[in-house]
């Protein structure tokens, strides 16, 4: 029978399991993809615990996972794209990505290049459209300097690079254990801890004329702080802390601002051609869920950790 993880009620990460369920038809805009690996996102935890469930309320038995990469193995009547075999990077919206088999509409899914493999794949959506959207809302010039926060994860990690493409300086706000992986990157490493006054001291001794802009990926009084330093509202961009965004009248633009198939192949050839790249902490098989949520609401990982399905 096929697997896909499970959950029946709101609760810790023991409320997860792994059920077999029966295996999907396509709709007639649907394929059904073959899913080899799926990654895991932070706010998947905040949406099993109930904690977003005025603005993402669950039914149950609720699935869960938005990352996808695989093989398509059926397609409805009206696809002509992509064909049976083909292998793809996609999404879903129904959280059903942990799993053997999901369906989706066929205009979710990319071919996966050859050179980037299924890990990288699969952990790419989430991330990679909101580190996308984040660096198009703060507008950053060649030359420009942007403070980025959780810079050595999934999300920051991505921001980083793309920033760096642009030829803008980048102060990666990070622990010191990524340090040297963030200045191989381009970036300009800046330790976290002492709060955000200390943050904000460091930040200001590497950045003397200024900080432009500032992606927050973490919360916990970033967008605050980048007031503090001079940043204008308009070029500061939050992904988690939408009440400092509503409070001071920032950006917020997140997954869904870039939430395409047209988005995802062009971070999936800028991956294949070298220019960007995912870093994958750890893989877990499907049986391996809760050791999965566990690991990712641990101290702070570099980059991704994927479910693997086969």
């Amino acid at each position: 029978m096929p697997r896909a993880v499970r959950y029946d009620r709101y609760g810790p990460v023991d409320v997860l399991y792994v059920a077999d369920v029966a295996r999907p038809a396509p709709a007639a805009d649907e394929v059904v993809v073959e899913v080899v690996a799926a990654g895991l996102n932070p706010g998947e935890i905040g949406v099993r615990e109930g904690l977003a469930h005025a603005i993402w309320p669950a039914t149950f038995p609720s699935g869960q996972g938005s990352d996808l990469a695989g093989r398509v193995v059926a397609v409805g009547s009206a696809v002509s794209t992509p064909a049976i075999g083909a292998e793809v990077i996609g999404f879903t919206n129904r959280r059903a990505a942990q799993a053997d088999y999901v369906a989706v509409p066929a205009d979710q899914v990319t071919p996966r290049p050859a050179a980037v493999g299924w890990d990288v794949a699969g952990s790419l959506f989430v991330a990679g459209t909101t580190a996308y959207a984040s660096v198009r809302a703060v507008g950053a010039e060649p030359g420009e300097t942007v403070a980025v926060s959780a810079a050595a994860g999934g999300v920051g990690s991505l921001a980083v690079q793309l920033l760096r493409r642009q030829g803008v300086r980048v102060l990666a706000v990070a622990g010191e254990a990524n340090h040297d992986w963030l200045a191989s990157l381009g970036a300009v490493p800046i330790a976290y801890g002492e709060g955000v006054e200390g943050v904000e001291e460091r930040l200001r001794a590497a950045a003397p004329d200024g900080v432009d802009a500032f992606i927050d990926a973490y919360g916990g009084g970033y967008v605050e702080l980048a007031m503090g330093l001079g940043v204008a509202p308009v070029r500061i961009n939050t992904i988690i802390d939408f009440p400092a965004a509503k409070k001071f009248g920032t950006k917020s633009d997140g997954n869904m601002a870039a939430a395409r198939a047209d988005v995802l192949a062009e971070l999936a050839a800028l991956i294949a051609e070298g220019e960007i790249g995912v870093a994958v902490s750890a893989t877990y098989p499907i049986e391996q869920v809760q050791q999965s949520y566990t690991a990712l609401a641990g101290p702070h990982s570099r980059g991704k950790i994927v479910l693997r399905m086969r």
